[in-house]
């Protein structure tokens, strides 16, 4: 696969994952190899932390975290997607514990109150899990960014999986193989729609 078809059909993927099939543990190290490569703040480099999640029960207790603030949270906002996500969305969260494999990405220390502060902090593992997605796709797996437990049962996650207090869990990703590699571009506006040149809302160039 070439870099500009990784780069423009790596989706969050929901209905078309694998749910009988098992990960290899030696996937999951690959692609969090080719994760910590990515762009971060040089302080924050060594903060970054990924916790595997391939026990059953474990999982299962995941998603019910996950579960109870995702429902709440379709039941209010579900109206602002389109029938088609939302209902992708509510498969996922119905099926969670039966993906084989989670992992979640978490930073030691918090963003703090200044903007500056999470700007560097969340940018600093965000393009690691970016990269940890192209790479699961460049291997025929798949996942999503799911932080709906975030919402309330954070403590709840981190007593459950021995978590300290001086860490901030960012994001929750299901991680399985596909069972289509069917994916295009999305439909997305137009570059020259949202471009700006010299001036805010001068397209002209």
């Amino acid at each position: 696969m070439d870099v500009d078809t990784l780069l423009t059909t790596t989706r969050s993927v929901r209905r078309k994952l694998d749910l009988d099939r098992p990960v290899e543990p030696e996937a999951i190290t690959e692609c969090l190899r080719i994760a910590i490569q990515a762009p971060a703040a040089g302080a924050l480099l060594s903060s970054i932390r990924w916790l595997v999640i391939r026990d059953q029960a474990t999982r299962q207790a995941v998603a019910a975290h996950v579960r109870e603030p995702a429902r709440i949270s379709q039941a209010r906002y579900g109206h602002l997607v389109s029938p088609a996500v939302l209902a992708s969305g509510q498969h996922l969260v119905e099926v969670l514990d039966r993906v084989p494999v989670f992992v979640l990405a978490a930073m030691i220390g918090s963003p703090g109150a200044e903007g500056p502060s999470a700007n560097a902090f969340y940018g600093s593992v965000y393009p690691a899990i970016w990269s940890f997605q192209l790479a699961l796709r460049s291997r025929g797996l798949g996942t999503t960014i799911t932080a709906y437990h975030l919402n309330g049962h954070e403590a709840d996650v981190a007593a459950l999986l021995d978590i300290p207090d001086d860490v901030t869990q960012v994001a929750l990703l299901p991680v399985a193989y596909l069972t289509t590699n069917d994916f295009r571009p999305a439909a997305r506006p137009s570059v020259e729609s949202i471009t700006y040149y010299e001036r805010w809302e001068c397209t002209a160039h």
